[in-house]
């Protein structure tokens, strides 16, 4: 399995990519969801476009993200790596909740029983990013 190293490491950097643009852009029509809860035409077109990004793109890329993670954790050995790995886990944990409170507000939107306003999705749509970094200096630099 070692002679797949490379490959599994290239298409899990792949889905993770996939994975963080739908989460990047779904809180972003979220907003404009919430802008123009007046006009039921356009609100239909933002309701397809979440649910087409929440299951055609966001939620099958966290999935091959952490088939291909769990593969390359096989390959190295859990026991190999060092704690800020144990930090990257719970940060992945954190974001993959973070995915799961985005599909419940899309229910939430879908069925107007949602009760936040654009502004709100404009704050908790930075928390991805912040997570994203906060992976990334772990994974590359490896401070602990």
């Amino acid at each position: 399995m070692e002679n797949y190293y490379l490959w599994f490491k290239a298409l899990h950097i792949i889905s993770i990519v996939a994975w963080m643009a739908g989460m990047f852009y779904l809180p972003r029509l979220f907003v404009y969801h919430t802008e123009n809860q007046s006009n039921h035409q356009i609100c239909k077109v933002f309701e397809v476009m979440e649910r087409r990004l929440l299951k055609i793109i966001i939620n099958p890329a966290m999935i091959l993200t952490f088939i291909f993670g769990l593969s390359l954790m096989k390959i190295v050995g859990f026991e190999n790596l060092g704690k800020w790995f144990h930090v990257k886990l719970l940060l992945i944990l954190i974001l993959t909740g973070f995915h799961g409170l985005l599909a419940k507000y899309r229910k939430d939107l879908l069925n107007k029983t949602f009760i936040k306003n654009a502004k709100f999705f404009r704050i908790i749509n930075e928390i991805p990013t912040i997570i994203v970094i906060l992976i990334i200096i772990l994974a590359v630099v490896k401070p602990f």
